[in-house]
């Protein structure tokens, strides 16, 4: 599957649920990059997807990387940008699998764990599944 130009069919959401229009910025052999088609040049708002391969036979890995970087306003010193960065990265021995299955399950739990708090049938968008919240309020 290949990633369409521009990311406007409710591929790419904001906490409240709402679609965020992104554009194609960059692309590489390994690297696509995307932006938010409505930033402010000096809060550029950025969505990232790259791949990178070591070794060679069974010993073959991929490292997939989805990340998202946002440079906002600082809200207690305004006179600053802040970038927030959050990433999921997909270490996996592709030389010695012969189906992505595996891969997938893993996927899974960790997209499950992030956008429900178990008994959701619907993906939380606001933060307050489990794994989201983790990482919006510092918790365990």
């Amino acid at each position: 599957m290949s990633l369409p130009t521009t990311l406007n069919t409710n591929e790419v959401k904001n906490a409240s649920g709402t679609e965020q229009e992104f554009g194609r910025l960059s692309q590489s052999d390994r690297q696509l990059v995307f932006n938010l088609l409505t930033e402010a040049p000096y809060t550029p708002h950025r969505l990232t997807v790259s791949h990178s391969e070591t070794g060679t036979g069974v010993t073959r890995r991929r490292r997939s990387l989805v990340r998202v970087d946002k440079t906002i306003v600082g809200q207690v010193d305004t006179t600053h940008t802040e970038k927030i960065s959050v990433y999921a990265v997909l270490d996996a021995p592709v030389g010695n699998m012969s189906s992505n299955t595996e891969i997938g399950n893993a996927i899974a739990n960790l997209v499950s764990f992030l956008a429900s708090t178990g008994a959701d049938t619907t993906i939380k968008y606001d933060c307050s599944g489990n794994g989201a919240a983790c990482l919006l309020n510092g918790t365990l």
